[in-house]
């Protein structure tokens, strides 16, 4: 639409001009070029006096036998003045006319040259849309047109998304091959370690040193299980399986009950349908993830609540603790990979820091959000969003959905 009014004010600007500049000559013709008028008449002496007098072309001469010279003067001086003021309005209002003619029938054909004109930039716009909503890198515009400034930006378009896609699947692997190559020796090193604590004439350094490897050894095999699934869920998109976060969270926190008696955390749960749809293993390793950082970084004798819902068209799920004051200017930085708060960074016993990244990371593989605050007195409160699949709700006369069926917006 731009475009288009951009066109046509162009062209009703140069029209304009054009109008004022044959304005301007007609007015200029009209002064020079008049034909000549011979008016006579006979005076008391029987003389003949002839007047002349400039008259437009076209206009007669009034009858000399019934006007005084002086009279017949100033009629047509009147008369050249009339028909240069008809001639002048003729030309602006039929000329108007015909500008806001051919403007409307501008503005049409403009209209029709900026869409074919941007039907190229539309596509890569809708393509770009497309790669980003489904992350599906392999798409490309494939743009088959003359070679212009058009079919550059889609073929550098092209060119960026298949480095993108190279550099994300080589990342992926790297990190999967790498986690998967360092599995093996860490399995070898429990094994070890297992043998040696069961053997008969093992000393109490030994099995101490053995529980402590064994510790380091558990804390190395989760880091590297955090890799695969934080490398497995980025720029991917999840399926759309339906299922029901109050389920997850239930189970969840059946199975997380005997690590927050062990800590003396004390949960509270209100689980109210929340159904959506997604890959469930991922969904239940987001809300695990959740609540077992909740137990984690507590304090003895605290508090965890876990909540679910629906609510304007997402799914949520909220766990809240108890714990230490978290600075509203550090929120974000915990969603980063490795990355811990204060003295958490030198505890390997709370985690590998990989938690809510892998939280973050299967929320947006689900279309949905993650987001933290402060709790007042300490703690955090992280609630994560994903796309309900509650139907939406029906209007009471027409009966059609309210909000137009649509998926929520983020």
């Amino acid at each position: 639409m731009r475009l288009t009014l951009l066109y046509t004010g162009l062209f009703l600007g140069a029209g304009i001009v054009l109008l004022g500049l044959t304005y301007l000559l007609v007015q200029n013709n009209l002064a020079q070029h008049s034909s000549p008028v011979e008016v006579s008449g006979s005076t008391e002496g029987g003389a003949t006096d002839r007047v002349f007098t400039q008259a437009p072309a076209g206009v007669a001469a009034p009858d000399a036998k019934a006007l005084t010279p002086n009279q017949v003067h100033g009629v047509l001086v009147r008369a050249k003045r009339d028909y240069k003021d008809d001639t002048l309005n003729a030309l602006l209002t039929q000329g108007g006319i015909a500008l806001g003619l051919v403007g409307a029938a501008g503005l049409g054909f403009g209209w029709l040259l900026a869409d074919r004109a941007l039907r190229p930039v539309h596509k890569i716009t809708e393509t770009a849309g497309r790669v980003a909503r489904s992350h599906d890198l392999t798409e490309r515009i494939g743009y088959e047109g003359p070679r212009d400034d058009v079919k550059e930006l889609a073929d550098a378009f092209d060119t960026m998304l298949g480095r993108l896609a190279r550099a994300f699947d080589g990342q992926r692997r790297f990190v999967a091959n790498a986690s998967h190559e360092l599995r093996t020796p860490l399995a070898i090193n429990r094994t070890l370690v297992d043998v040696a604590l069961r053997r008969p004439d093992a000393t109490g350094d030994v099995k101490r040193l053995g529980e402590s490897l064994l510790v380091v050894n558990t804390r190395h095999e989760r880091l590297i299980d955090g890799l695969l699934t934080l490398a497995g869920t980025e720029n991917t998109e999840a399926g759309t399986d339906p299922l029901d976060l109050a389920d997850v969270a239930g189970h969840v926190l059946q199975q997380a009950a005997a690590e927050a008696d062990a800590s003396g955390v004390t949960s509270d749960r209100r689980l109210g349908p929340a159904p959506t749809t997604g890959d469930p293993v991922l969904v239940e390793r987001l809300v695990q993830n959740l609540v077992e950082n909740a137990i984690r970084h507590n304090h003895e004798g605290g508090g965890l609540w876990v909540s679910t819902r629906g609510r304007d068209g997402w799914a949520e799920v909220e766990v809240a603790n108890t714990g230490p004051a978290v600075p509203g200017y550090e929120i974000e930085t915990i969603f980063e990979p490795f990355r811990r708060l204060g003295n958490d960074r030198v505890r390997s016993d709370r985690g590998s820091g990989l938690g809510l990244s892998i939280v973050r990371a299967i929320a947006g593989a689900h279309g949905g959000t993650v987001t933290a605050e402060p709790r007042p007195g300490g703690g955090l409160v992280v609630t994560a969003r994903l796309p309900s699949r509650l139907p939406a709700p029906l209007h009471a006369h027409t009966g059609r959905p309210v909000d137009g069926g649509r998926r929520p917006r983020e």
